[in-house]
């Protein structure tokens, strides 16, 4: 299959000075899929009511099929036309945080959707990206837009077209490129069915924050990879990993060191991910530094270029920091343990 490109100026602001999406359109209208930028990853994306539409993804990311998928809006009127209701919560959680990184879990409306988008469940995730060139894509296909990440299955998500390209080229009808994203993680996923509302799968939006609008919200137990069937993206399978595998560092800068010099002395070619504040204090072969501790919001935009610059230096063992559980490094922290599969190293049990 050829893949088509384009490159769009995200700094233009009038949607109507986007004449390379015409094409970009046109070919979601005729049930293809087209990756374009959000302020979080790129994602990979098809008409949302349309099974022929959405089997395209799952077939060109090699993606379990009861995984569902996000639906992505640019005009909340879709968001009646998908949602069987939209409860007080939702309302106001989308005036605080739409367009954003927020994705809400509301009740589908029946046959409103393709049944494969929703993986068979009685609920969808429907979201407004912050991003201009998302936002007219939409608007110009017409369409509620199915769109995971723009990746091969269980690898990192794409920030960049590029990223795009490496895993995808080939098997899907086109990519827009708008540049670097913003955010760098995915959006927040928050059901709001539930009495109390649930984090399904931590975001660019904050627990805190959820907090300082609707008051107490949950963390699924789901996160911790125990969850039978996912009820959101993220949920079960392995995500963000790169070829080698990742080790996480709960101990000092010196303990990390000596676990890379260990496998340094089998012949092993080491990877490390650290901050700016101790790359000074660790050698291995291969040492990528994706953010500063002292602002996380770096960390979470680097992450996934980080994991997927080790693949081409072809690195045999990553070793990586850990991150505080609050504000966006628990985002950071749940995509870390996705690439790792839940490997830890601690510095306390090797004493």
């Amino acid at each position: 299959m050829e893949t088509k490109y384009w490159v769009v100026d995200k700094t233009v602001e009038n949607s109507g000075s986007y004449p390379q999406l015409a094409e970009a359109a046109q070919l979601l209208k005729e049930k293809q899929t087209v990756a374009f930028p959000t302020e979080t990853v790129y994602g990979l994306g098809a008409d949302a009511t349309s099974d022929e539409a959405v089997d395209k993804i799952f077939k060109a990311k090699g993606r379990p099929s009861d995984n569902p998928l996000i639906v992505h809006i640019a005009e909340e009127k879709q968001l009646e036309e998908l949602a069987e209701e939209i409860p007080e919560t939702a309302k106001v959680l989308m005036k605080a945080f739409w367009p954003g990184p927020l994705t809400l879990v509301v009740k589908v409306k029946k046959g409103a959707l393709s049944e494969k988008v929703t993986a068979g469940l009685d609920t969808v995730g429907i979201r407004m990206p912050r991003h201009p060139v998302a936002l007219a894509l939409i608007r110009m296909s017409g369409l509620p837009i199915a769109a995971p990440s723009a990746n091969r299955s269980g690898k990192p998500s794409p920030t960049l077209a590029r990223h795009v390209r490496e895993d995808l080229a080939g098997k899907i009808a086109g990519i827009v490129d708008g540049g670097e994203t913003g955010v760098g993680v995915e959006s927040t996923v928050l059901d709001v069915t539930a009495k109390v509302p649930v984090i399904l799968r931590p975001g660019g939006v904050t627990k805190e924050q959820l907090e300082e609008r609707i008051g107490k919200v949950r963390l699924d137990p789901g996160l911790k990879g125990t969850g039978a069937r996912p009820k959101a993206p993220g949920m079960k399978y392995t995500h963000y990993a790169p070829n080698a595998p990742v080790y996480l560092v709960d101990g000092s800068a010196a303990f990390m060191q000596q676990m890379i010099d260990a496998h340094r002395k089998k012949g092993e070619v080491t990877g490390a991910i650290v901050t700016e504040e101790t790359s000074g204090e660790i050698r291995a072969d291969v040492v990528a530094v994706c953010g500063r501790r002292s602002s996380l919001e770096t960390v979470a935009r680097h992450l996934y270029d980080t994991l997927r610059s080790f693949d081409a230096q072809k690195v045999d063992v990553i070793f990586s920091e850990i991150f505080p559980r609050e504000g966006i490094g628990r985002a950071i922290m749940n995509r870390l343990e996705k690439a790792a599969g839940h490997r830890y190293v601690k510095e306390k049990d090797v004493q």
